[in-house]
């Protein structure tokens, strides 16, 4: 029985299935949307919604909790700096999935996840920090 047993197991053990969401979710917050399986965004929404919360708090503790899941330092600096400044007055519903069609290759349902913009359409990423090289 599957008492207690929440979430989809996407196919994977325990620490691919955990890997993937974490990469899936640094994208996520690095380019504002992603393309991927409609599955692997269902399982990854829950996560990227608790780490938006967590920025939205926006102490110390909070953004080493981030740190600690998101893959890239640059990740966490826009999802602190800027998606959490975002959705400062939102309570929640932070992402959408909106359905893509069929994979060419395997038939698979292709979904897009996507930040909600504070008008209610698709937010804009960040843009990068340009670094020139010291001379």
């Amino acid at each position: 029985m599957r008492h207690g047993n929440k979430g989809n197991k996407l196919s994977r053990h325990t620490a691919h299935r955990s890997a993937m969401l974490r990469n899936l979710v640094t994208s996520l917050f690095e380019h504002g949307r992603v393309e991927t399986t409609r599955a692997k965004a269902k399982a990854a929404r829950p996560v990227a919604e608790k780490l938006v919360t967590l920025a939205k708090r926006g102490d110390l503790h909070a953004r080493r909790q981030a740190a600690a899941y998101v893959r890239s330092p640059e990740a966490v600096r826009h999802l602190f700096e800027y998606w959490a400044g975002l959705f400062g007055d939102r309570q929640g519903g932070y992402t959408r999935i909106l359905r893509g069609g069929f994979r060419p290759g395997d038939g698979a349902e292709v979904a897009h996840l996507e930040l909600i913009g504070p008008d209610g359409g698709t937010a804009a990423p960040p843009r990068s920090r340009q670094t020139t090289p010291a001379e």
